[in-house]
């Protein structure tokens, strides 16, 4: 197969040829890896930080400003977002198996725990415990104080479920399937201001409940009542004018 040179040469062009122009794709796009932080930290998940979200989504991003053989107009957003968006998942997984470890080794504990209080008639001592289970007493410190509340992405990171979800078809995807949105922008803009702020900060900004509760200085279940009354007053004006 003939390579095309020229073609090389122009996609190559745009590839970036210092580390000045790598920082500064990086600087240019960090607010969407706090975002995208942000948005899935707001799922509550017992032991995940804020830092390692954000750490892990930088180093996707640098990643990404260092491979992308292109413009950044040329679909690096999209490329990054989904990089970094990705990278956070990773991590989410990774607490997941430390966690399932530590549910492990507290489900040992406890059965060791429970042998020797038949045995010995009363509380086994930390010592003893530490013993039968041939591990350190700071390791027996670990365990007891791991947490095992553990739960599944889908539980955690799914924006379906309660706290989101809406009776009746979301018109947003609705409208993106029959590829109308100057009628999905007319009827927006018959709403009032706060419930249209809602929806922009949910589906085009992508905030989360609690993160748009701290924009609006509200508490999270009034976000969730102006949601649902957005998205019902939308349906409502979308039906009215057939749609």
């Amino acid at each position: 197969m003939k390579h095309d040179p020229t073609g090389f040469a122009e996609a190559n062009a745009y590839a970036p040829t210092s580390q000045a122009e790598v920082e500064r794709r990086v600087r240019q796009f960090l607010p969407l890896v706090r975002r995208a932080a942000w948005h899935i930290y707001g799922t509550g998940r017992d032991g995940l930080e804020i830092e390692d979200l954000i750490q892990a989504g930088i180093v996707a991003l640098t990643e990404c400003a260092q491979k992308h053989n292109g413009p950044v107009e040329d679909g690096f957003a999209a490329y990054a977002k989904l990089r970094v968006r990705g990278a956070m998942l990773d991590q989410i997984r990774k607490l997941m198996n430390d966690t399932r470890t530590a549910r492990k080794k507290r489900a040992a504990f406890e059965r060791t725990a429970e042998v020797l209080r038949g045995h010995l008639g009363r509380e086994p001592t930390r010592a003893e415990t530490a013993n039968v289970m041939q591990i350190s007493d700071a390791e027996l410190l670990e365990i007891e104080n791991s947490s095992v509340s553990v739960s599944s992405i889908s539980e955690e990171y799914d924006e379906a479920n309660s706290a989101f979800a809406s009776e009746g078809p979301d018109p947003f995807e609705v409208l993106s399937g029959e590829e109308d949105r100057e009628r999905l922008v007319e009827a927006m803009g018959q709403l009032p201001d706060r419930l249209k702020l809602v929806l922009q900060l949910f589906f085009v900004e992508e905030l989360n409940l609690t993160e748009i509760a701290a924009v609006l200085e509200v508490s999270v279940p009034r976000v969730h009542q102006l949601r649902a009354k957005a998205l019902e007053d939308l349906r409502g004006l979308l039906e009215r004018t057939n749609l």
